[in-house]
């Protein structure tokens, strides 16, 4: 029956009506209702009629609550993306000067901009241009609305740099005004616009480009290597070691590393590698490895220093560490036994014991590099 009674609704085009039904029924079998609308092909049929009554602010409510509710499945993405709702929204978004109207927007664009397609569609129909507008008018604002939305709109400023067509476009060589906007963020006094800065930043470091071009810019990787200490922030922190990191990895640059040695910032990667977050630990190994491979004579000082080998020592004893971790230990291992001051720690420690039991490890990934690195070490003994 209710099929019956949205299907001659939306073939009507009543649309307060529609729109009535839909929050009546938010609630009871929400998600089965959902997909029956979705079916009977609401979602275009909502998207046009939010164009012709975008004047009316009532009707505009409801579809948005509508929209958001529908938004939440993925089910409803292929619809959405079919639709002009990319440019509906943002002109929607263009026209309103009441806080609440634009978190009501916000709902709707977070859920759909998780779809590829649709980044780029909200990329095209300019929602990064409205997210930096916001972001200016309320960086320095002290009211709970103005710090709501300026968390809001740097976050979503983040998802859509997660789509590597949208990430693209917005990069434009390094010349695009957006990729300066967001740079501008890093040294900004703000710590929520700092850590959008950081993420959106690591987004474009992932073209094998942006990364060298970020990594041998100094004041960049000095502040970042500066925020690898903000203990107060712990977001801040443990972002900026993972640009850090990102950076070397996805730029392979021996530039990018001396930077990031000349700078500090090896201690900080070392340091990394003894996150309890197994990601970050195997992205601090591969960013040292790296290092290791590319200058291992600049970064001697500062692996000593660091007390590297006995971080590595560590990790390959541990029998909590993950396969990836010990196989990337073991590499890293091997990388710095060209350097004599690190090499007599190798020897001091007596790390062939503990990489003579690897190779019985079950993961044959590192038992067979338990036997290559156990080779290296009996060679250079």
């Amino acid at each position: 029956m209710l099929n019956l009674i949205c299907a001659s609704l939306i073939q009507a085009h009543l649309f307060p009506s529609f729109c009535h039904i839909l929050l009546l029924f938010h609630h009871l079998h929400r998600d089965t209702l959902q997909a029956q609308l979705i079916n009977l092909g609401v979602i275009p049929t909502l998207v046009k009629l939010l164009g012709i009554h975008s004047h009316n602010t009532a009707l505009t409510e409801m579809c948005l609550i509508a929209f958001g509710n529908l938004a939440e499945l993925e089910s409803s993405k292929e619809q959405f993306a079919s639709t002009n709702i990319a440019d509906e929204l943002v002109h929607l978004f263009q026209k309103q000067t009441e806080h609440e109207k634009k978190e009501m927007i916000f709902e709707v664009l977070a859920p759909l901009a998780e779809n590829d397609v649709i980044k780029l569609q909200l990329v095209e129909a300019g929602l990064v241009e409205c997210l930096l507008e916001v972001v200016a008018q309320t960086v320095d604002g002290e009211r709970e609305e103005d710090i709501a939305q300026l968390k809001t709109a740097s976050d979503l400023m983040v998802l859509l740099l997660l789509g590597d067509e949208s990430m693209q476009k917005l990069f434009e060589g390094g010349k695009g005004s957006v990729f300066q906007r967001v740079l501008s963020w890093i040294p900004s006094h703000n710590h929520q616009l700092q850590l959008a800065g950081a993420l959106a930043i690591a987004n474009f470091a992932r073209n094998a480009e942006a990364a060298e071009q970020l990594g041998t810019n100094g004041k960049l990787v000095e502040r970042l290597v500066e925020w690898c200490e903000a203990k107060d922030h712990a977001g801040v922190m443990g972002e900026s070691n993972r640009l850090l990191s990102a950076l070397i990895r996805h730029s392979k640059s021996k530039e990018v590393v001396r930077t990031v040695i000349q700078k500090g910032g090896v201690k900080h990667l070392v340091t990394m590698a003894t996150s309890e977050h197994m990601i970050m630990q195997n992205e601090a190994l591969v960013a040292l490895g790296l290092i290791a491979a590319l200058d291992l004579v600049a970064a001697e000082k500062d692996f000593v220093g660091a007390n590297l080998v006995s971080v590595l020592h560590k990790l390959l004893s541990d029998e909590r560490s993950a396969p990836e971790i010990k196989y990337n230990s073991m590499i890293l291992i091997c990388a710095v036994m060209g350097s004599e001051p690190l090499h007599k720690e190798v020897q001091s420690l007596a790390f062939i014991d503990v990489v003579s039991k690897l190779r019985s490890h079950e993961n044959k990934t590192v038992s067979h590099q338990a036997s290559l690195t156990e080779q290296r070490l009996t060679a250079q003994s």
